[in-house]
């Protein structure tokens, strides 16, 4: 096949570029089928178990989806009438947000007392511009004396007050365009108001702003990272190849490689998201990598005096295996990611695996072919080879400190790998320099953390919620809810019992606890409800046959670790204090806590898959078990190393990180199958082991150096992400990817050395040097006699 291909490049190198030029614009044709979705569910598969728990509890009680305005007066006051003004008129303006079902805030909320005989329902707040001092000194003590409305519609100290605006959106596998037109409206209303009111800061937290900064976020980084990595990329070429024109070729592979991949999952059925919308990057950077393997070899043949022809059959021949071997070994490494419990982490490996063998087979027929077209030239011989050379001398005479050095340096800081923690913070995953990170952190300062978790508490029976001691069960754990040191606020309806029983008993501060018979609980519910406004009713904490109750518990903005073991507990008391009771927990915050754990597990697995399968290709392409062998430490030292560092610089893994390794494991066997492919070719040709690894520095040092600079720089891009699973993922891949160089530079060679040294080895460097310069030459005129 290579020399079939070898062949055709040279004799009809127009007819392959028509052809590929063909395939990729029909592959690439499939873009038109790409869509974009940006809600958080896709992190989700269908039948995920805490995604069930959430969905069955939406489908009992009213969704949840909701957007939280929060408004924080610059005088620190909420208790004043133009304040309350404020809130008012935002509340009934609320009303008008698309899909909005329920509008929550301080002047809205049901107020009860009792007046003789009767049960008096009201807004709290009627006529804000006509308040007097004594109707506001009351309007504060109710507030703040109202466990549902303290700490979550109006901080303790009376200093910012929220509006909750819940939604039902329209059932739909995508809602991203919902999402949009909600907040767009909810931010206009928001703009309007604070143009009314210098005075007040707005910020917008919640399900719907989280979700539509899922999907912003995704959509700026295609618009600026792509691009930037680019153009980053003709920079880095233009520099390091020296070759305008060779730059040009190379970018029209990349273009093509990235748009035929992005069609072919077009094609497919894939999808964008926050998480394929880095595929193109990858692709980026391996089709770089690839084809900078090919154009620095004939760029090295045609300097020794090669024609074009010549240059780019030699060019093919050398590489063609290398680089299927880092191909189909990155692919797998990306494939495994099928393992993955997030199906957008799949999707990504996915088709990151169909990019790299795209670029892969691009650069083996097109580029090629349009070298042979490209009146490529190339300058008087640099001092690449000879600084290759001094490096190759410096570690040979230093062999033993490097290996030495170099084996306790890795299992030093490999060692701090243990200070690495799996903890996901769903409301850190957008930088500060987001709209939603700086709402979150507002309200968090403020008010309280903006993650929550709905408890579901089934009672089995119809009426259910009525029975004194499933009642009593609903306060004893909201009560067990407001102790634990991670909740800030507990929405449960024991409260609305307890406050029903002192109404009907004329306040009576005596009677504020739970009502004492089934039937007297169900007729203060069913009074309260009668009296209750239209959208104000009970459906967000009770099901319609009275069966279960949801009590929400508002959290501080907690890692997955801590959200997880908060989970553990509850159950832990249910299960003791009410074994009769169902219970589950669900949000969207404890899904991501959840599968972060979770895909770590799966990833460990598809780590040791992709190991085995790495490994055994590795073998059978250099056809040695002890090469393949010795490959294993290179190949694995640069990830424990890279999450050695991590531990110190954060030691937080979070649902990003956890894919990494997996995906690296492919990409960093790029440096040590070229270096050792070359190595091997000298072994076989008769040089010892200390000459082989001369041969390998100069003939392909370069070409590493280049290829690990444009990898290095084109996922560091992905650290200038605003979105953290993103910005940690390149920051980290990077990292590991530079760590892989170093490592197959300064500790693989003492290692050859050491476990590949032939026993009769008695060279010197001077011989050493001819031997590798003679199978350079020798490579040569083999190629210009196959020509011909």
């Amino acid at each position: 096949m290579k020399a079939i291909m070898q062949r055709w490049i040279v004799d009809h190198p127009v007819i392959l570029l028509v052809l590929f030029l063909v395939l990729s614009v029909l592959a690439a044709a499939g873009g038109k089928n790409l869509t974009f979705r940006g809600d958080y569910k896709i992190y989700f598969e269908e039948g995920y178990a805490p995604l069930n728990d959430f969905e069955e509890m939406q489908g009992i009680f009213n969704k949840n989806d909701n957007i939280a305005v929060l408004m924080v007066p610059k005088d620190g006051e909420v208790f004043t009438p133009e304040f309350l003004t404020l809130v008012k008129d935002y509340t009934e303006a609320a009303w008008q947000t698309p899909y909005s079902s329920r509008v929550d805030s301080l002047t809205n909320f049901q107020h009860t007392w009792s007046e003789e005989d009767d049960m008096i329902v009201e807004d709290l707040v009627l006529d804000p511009e006509s308040l007097t001092a004594d109707d506001l000194t009351r309007i504060r003590s109710i507030a703040l004396a109202e466990p549902a409305l303290k700490g979550r519609m109006v901080s303790a100290s009376g200093e910012v007050a929220l509006v909750n605006v819940t939604l039902q959106l329209p059932s739909a596998t995508d809602n991203t365009a919902y999402v949009a037109e909600v907040m767009a409206s909810v931010k206009a209303l928001s703009k309007t108001f604070a143009e009314q009111y210098p005075s007040v800061e707005f910020f917008h937290t919640g399900v719907l702003p989280m979700n539509s900064s899922f999907a912003t976020e995704g959509q700026k980084d295609m618009s600026t990272l792509i691009p930037a990595m680019l153009l980053l990329i003709i920079v880095l070429l233009a520099v390091l190849l020296r070759s305008i024109l060779a730059m040009l070729a190379t970018i029209i592979v990349l273009v093509l490689s990235v748009a035929a991949t992005m069609g072919l999952g077009g094609w497919t059925g894939f999808f964008l998201s926050t998480g394929t919308i880095n595929v193109p990057i990858v692709v980026l950077t391996i089709a770089v990598a690839d084809c900078v393997h090919m154009i620095a070899t004939m760029q090295f043949a045609m300097r020794q005096g090669k024609t074009r022809a010549q240059a780019v059959q030699y060019s093919v021949d050398l590489n063609w295996m290398p680089v299927f071997i880092t191909s189909a070994t990155t692919a797998i490494g990306f494939m495994t990611l099928a393992f993955s419990e997030s199906p957008v982490f799949a999707d990504f490996g996915i088709l990151s695996a169909m990019g790299v063998m795209t670029a892969y087979l691009l650069s083996v027929t097109l580029f090629p072919a349009i070298l042979m077209l490209l009146p490529i030239k190339v300058g008087k011989a640099t001092n690449d080879s000879k600084g290759m050379a001094r490096l190759a001398d410096f570690i040979v005479a230093r062999q033993r400190a490097l290996l030495v050095g170099g084996a306790i340096l890795i299992v030093a800081v490999g060692s701090l790998i243990t200070k690495n923690q799996i903890n996901d913070v769903a409301t850190a995953y957008f930088s500060d320099a987001t709209e939603f990170r700086q709402s979150v952190n507002k309200q968090e300062d403020t008010l309280s953390g903006s993650q929550s978790i709905d408890w579901a508490l089934y009672s089995g029976i119809e009426g259910g919620v009525s029975e004194p001691e499933f009642i009593e069960t609903v306060r004893g754990f909201s009560e067990w809810l407001r102790a634990q040191p991670e909740v800030d606020h507990v929405s449960t309806i024991s409260d609305t019992f307890k406050r029903l029983n002192l109404n009907m008993h004329g306040d009576d501060s005596e009677w504020y606890r739970i009502p004492e018979e089934r039937e007297l609980a169900a007729q203060y519910l069913l009074l309260y409800e009668m009296s209750l406004p239209y959208g104000l009713d009970l459906n967000n904490q009770i099901n319609i046959d009275k069966s279960s109750t949801r009590v929400t518990s508002t959290l501080k903005n907690l890692g997955s670790r801590e959200i997880v073991d908060l989970e553990q507990r509850a159950q832990a008391w249910i299960a003791e204090h009410a074994p009769n009771v169902r219970m589950a927990g669900a949000s969207p915050g404890l899904m991501f806590a959840h599968i972060g754990e979770a895909n770590m597990h799966s990833m460990i697995i598809s780590m040791a898959v992709a190991m085995v399968l790495i490994s055994a290709i590795l073998v059978f392409a250099l056809r040695s078990v002890r090469l393949g062998a010795i490959s294993l430490i290179p190949n694995l030292a640069p990830a424990v190393v890279g999450f050695g560092v991590w531990g110190v610089m954060s030691g937080e893994i979070n649902l990003g990180l956890s894919i990494v390794t997996s995906m690296t494991l492919g990409i960093i066997v790029d440096d040590t199958v070229h270096f050792l492919s070359k190595y091997q070719r000298a072994r076989k040709d008769g040089l010892d082991t200390e000459a082989a690894i001369r041969y390998a520095f100069i003939s392909v040092g370069r070409a590493l150096i280049i290829t690990t600079v444009v990898l290095v720089m084109g996922f560091y891009i992905l650290s200038f992400s605003s979105f953290r699973l993103n910005s940690d993922m390149g920051m980290a891949t990077s990292m590991i990817i530079a760590i892989a160089l170093v490592i197959d530079f300064f500790f693989l060679p003492p290692l050859l050395l050491w476990l590949d040294r032939d026993e009769t080895d008695k060279s010197t460097i001077k011989n050493q040097s001819k031997g590798a310069e003679k199978l350079l030459e020798a490579d040569i005129a083999e190629t210009k006699g196959e020509i011909a």
